[in-house]
């Protein structure tokens, strides 16, 4: 996945390589380094098992053009992982994921919420999708991405 570019504020691509997460930062406002982060042992699997627990929010309709029937899913990470009940509890992560209703594997929206988004002074960011493609694109992985993991 590919955010912004060039042209736009943020730059930014996400993408699992042999069991890896990778973000390739290219431009952030603020940031002068352009790291890639890795998280490694994070496959595409892992990605559908925490989508497994995701809950049903309810049908929309994203206002756009074109306008999208979609299913919002609300998926999220917290520590400590306990029962229901009056337990403190941080948020890592949370995802409000916008599904078409007709193809749940095309995601035409997403706003996310988590450490993952350490950049952003919200710790948050939108994700609106105008093209989606079911098949894996061409990886080559920039310099700063094939030494080893720090």
């Amino acid at each position: 996945m590919t955010a912004g570019g060039p042209e736009y504020p943020i730059w930014f691509t996400n993408l699992i390589y042999h069991g890896t997460l990778y973000t390739l930062t290219y431009k952030w406002p603020g940031l002068n380094e352009h790291p890639c982060s890795r998280i490694p042992g994070f496959s595409l699997e892992d990605l559908n098992r925490g989508l497994e627990g995701s809950r049903f929010v309810g049908r929309e309709t994203l206002r756009r053009s074109p306008e999208r029937r979609v299913n919002h899913w609300r998926v999220g990470v917290v520590f400590p992982q306990l029962p229901p009940g009056n337990y403190p509890r941080l948020p890592l992560a949370l995802g409000d994921i916008y599904v078409d209703e007709a193809d749940r594997g095309t995601f035409w929206q997403v706003l996310q919420f988590g450490v993952q988004n350490l950049y952003d002074p919200e710790l948050d960011e939108w994700l609106v999708m105008d093209t989606f493609e079911h098949r894996p694109g061409n990886v080559t992985l920039p310099r700063e991405c094939r030494s080893p993991v720090r």
